[in-house]
């Protein structure tokens, strides 16, 4: 079987495909042969070393996969050879990485997926929704007529997000730095977007939130944007902040926190994935919305997997709007 490693961090070039023995699935394991991947930028992370997990070389790498159960591990009940599945991204990569055509994972941390999903969409599911899930509706209580801000919202898990809003009958303020992507996030469902390189953030949330601000921030972006969705929230209102992609110091807004009562928490879905009760009602969540159309995951582009290098540099040039898959079969 294929499967990418890589030997040092840096740059995607340190990729590398190579032939390796087929695997068998130890005690509550299971083996997958892979139909597709979903890129995440957790990935890229990881492969720079840069990431809350470190990779322990050479490292396997890859959170999310869909495939077919080819075997089961001592002691797995709920899945059998033939299955049709997804992966939830909460193991480690170093250990589990799906990006191959096959892999072994723990059996906790597989899904059965409604085989109406295609491989490259069953591949694209839980990074974004559990994401967004987790801060927006068991965390947030994200309800009917609230506002949310979600920055960075042409990634996939702010596509989620916008799922998610509407689904909760919320306002969704979608925020771009490229005007490009702004009609894009209005198909998409965004009920307003803000282009943050030429409208002023503050301005504009409070305009569409009638003065008060938005109740919710989901932001992916941290460093200096931190302070103005401060001043852009509502009072009392709650900011995720589940990533870092400006790369810069966060100072936090102390002045604006205290004058308006705001919650400013670090998130990440692993606050649902450790839970085993959290993580059932997020399943459920998620599969009822995909079984019943209100979910559909977006898919900007698809590589082959002798492309891996490309995908990861095609991310990295933040061009995409939604996920980026590699197709494996």
């Amino acid at each position: 079987m294929r499967v990418v490693r890589f030997y040092e961090t840096g740059a995607a070039s340190v990729l590398k495909l190579e032939d390796i023995e087929s695997q068998k699935p130890g005690p509550g394991e299971v083996s997958l042969r892979v139909h597709s991947l979903g890129l995440n930028r957790a990935e890229v992370l990881f492969r720079q070393g840069l990431y809350l997990e470190k990779p322990v070389l050479p490292a396997r790498i890859g959170y999310e996969a869909s495939g077919t159960v080819e075997g089961v591990g001592e002691g797995v009940t709920g899945l059998s050879p033939g299955d049709y599945v997804s992966t939830i991204p909460a193991f480690s990569q170093s250990k589990y990485g799906v990006y191959g055509e096959q892999a072994v994972v723990p059996a906790r941390f597989v899904s059965t997926m409604p085989g109406s999903l295609p491989p490259n969409e069953a591949a694209s599911v839980w990074m974004q929704y559990l994401t967004a899930y987790g801060a927006l509706i068991d965390i947030g209580g994200l309800s009917k007529g609230q506002h949310v801000v979600i920055t960075a919202a042409s990634s996939s898990v702010g596509y989620a997000a916008i799922q998610i809003a509407r689904d909760a009958g919320a306002i969704s303020i979608a925020t771009t730095r490229s005007a490009a992507k702004k009609d894009k996030l209005l198909e998409a469902g965004a009920d307003h977007v803000i282009v943050t390189d030429s409208e002023n953030l503050i301005a504009r949330v409070k305009d569409i939130a009638g003065g008060k601000g938005a109740e919710i921030v989901f932001d992916a972006i941290a460093g200096s944007i931190l302070d103005e969705l401060a001043k852009a929230a509502a009072f009392e209102g709650k900011i995720f902040v589940y990533g870092a992609l400006s790369l810069e110091r966060s100072p936090f807004p102390l002045r604006t926190a205290l004058s308006k009562g705001i919650s400013i928490s670090g998130y990440t879905m692993f606050q649902i994935t450790k839970d085993e009760e959290r993580l059932a009602r997020g399943k459920k969540y998620v599969l009822d919305r995909l079984e019943s159309g209100a979910f559909k995951p977006v898919v900007d582009r698809v590589f082959t997997l002798d492309q891996i290098v490309d995908a990861h540099e095609y991310m990295e040039s933040n061009q995409q709007c939604g996920k980026i898959v590699v197709s494996c079969d």
